[in-house]
């Protein structure tokens, strides 16, 4: 016998929680389904927590920009704005100007700092930094609290849950797509994909193209951090773009990390001869990272789901109206579930977006597009 929905969203994270409120709220009948044993149970999760204004792309600043502003009015969220400082070698410094226009045209109140103005902030050898930019509103979050409000949102809206059922296979006939997940069958006429790094591979079984795949990323943690650092308290989301390395307070201690491009796949676990490359690419810049202890209890890994262009893939897919991807998001899934949450209710119900998502529509790949691998970084 089939369970049957107006919308089945494949996956529990904070995407697809906010997307099943969002629709559930519209009056829509929705069933989620989760191969893990409840919310947040994948990348959610294991999130560095970070949201940022600081895109050089109006629609990522707008994405962000609305899912920040209702995470602030979000108790669960616990938003501690304590900002985001990039320090810039010279030969990013114009480009990353061009993105500090786009900003400043949609109202973000970033600053443009020298590199003795950011030193003040965050003790750097700034030698090869032409400045940094600043903005006192970028800060973190609490993406498992904001993930487990949106459930119970979507619950008292008359969502459904089903968890530990894993899709295994995904079938259309006519207007409705039938799901085999775990035990169980499901059909409905839409289908939202929210499956994170698994989204590429849920695609496939509907003989669908989502260039979506997984790249491992490391958090490592401090030890309590000695009392003589000379840093702040807290200490803001850093990132030192010419290498990538970043890292910020938490509570007594910093997390911190380095995108290591060659990490794709489902490879588990910590990778800890490459704590040694981010120690590296730290001291560069922040010669007082060599004063810091790593706990490695606390340390943690967790998947990126990411596109050729590091871009999310947003709305129906050309061809495939019913099926519709919220997925691949590269790190910035949490910094923007809020708002697209909203643009797929939107979009399921036909109506015109807050956001213009052309820019993030499947199509934009061409046929056989692949998920990113190479060199280029990816920033929390």
């Amino acid at each position: 016998m089939s369970e049957r929905c107006d919308v089945l969203v494949i996956g529990a994270g904070i995407v697809g929680a906010a997307c099943a409120w969002r629709l559930a709220e519209r009056g829509l009948r929705v069933t989620v389904v989760e191969r893990e044993t409840g919310p947040a149970g994948g990348s959610t999760g294991r999130s560095a927590a970070g949201v940022r204004h600081q895109f050089s792309d109006e629609v990522n600043v707008r994405l962000s920009q609305a899912s920040i502003e209702e995470y602030r009015s979000m108790p669960q969220s616990s938003y501690q704005p304590i900002g985001y400082l990039f320090y810039v070698p010279h030969d990013a410094w114009d480009a990353h100007l061009r993105g500090v226009e786009v900003q400043r045209r949609l109202g973000v109140p970033v600053q443009v700092l020298t590199p003795a103005q950011a030193n003040a902030i965050v003790p750097a050898d700034t030698r090869g930094l032409a400045g940094a930019t600043f903005c006192a509103i970028d800060g973190f979050v609490d993406p498992h609290g904001i993930c487990m409000e949106y459930v119970a949102r979507a619950r008292a809206s008359g969502t459904t849950f089903a968890f530990a059922c894993e899709v295994t296979a995904i079938a259309r006939s006519a207007d409705v797509f039938t799901v085999l997940a775990g035990t169980r069958r499901f059909e409905a006429p839409l289908i939202v994909n929210a499956a994170g790094a698994w989204a590429g591979r849920v695609a496939a079984l509907a003989g669908l193209d989502v260039p979506v795949g997984p790249a491992r990323r490391m958090v490592f943690v401090s030890a309590p951090l000695p009392s003589q650092l000379p840093l702040p308290r807290p200490c803001p989301l850093t990132v030192e773009l010419g290498s990538g390395v970043w890292f910020r307070s938490e509570r007594d201690r910093l997390i911190f990390g380095l995108s290591n491009p060659a990490d794709v796949g489902f490879a588990e676990g910590i990778d800890w001869p490459w704590l040694e490359t981010t120690y590296e690419a730290a001291l560069r810049h922040f010669p007082w990272f060599d004063q810091l202890a790593v706990d490695r209890r606390a340390s943690w890994w967790g998947y990126y789901e990411v596109t050729p262009d590091h871009n999310p893939v947003l709305g129906r897919m050309a061809g495939n109206e019913g099926w519709i991807d919220a997925c691949g998001f590269s790190g910035h899934g949490v910094q923007q579930a809020a708002a697209v949450g909203r643009l797929i209710a939107q979009e399921a119900l036909g109506e015109p977006t807050f956001i213009d998502i052309a820019p993030l529509r499947g199509e934009r790949f061409g046929a056989g597009a692949r998920p990113a691998a190479g060199s280029e970084r990816l920033i929390v």
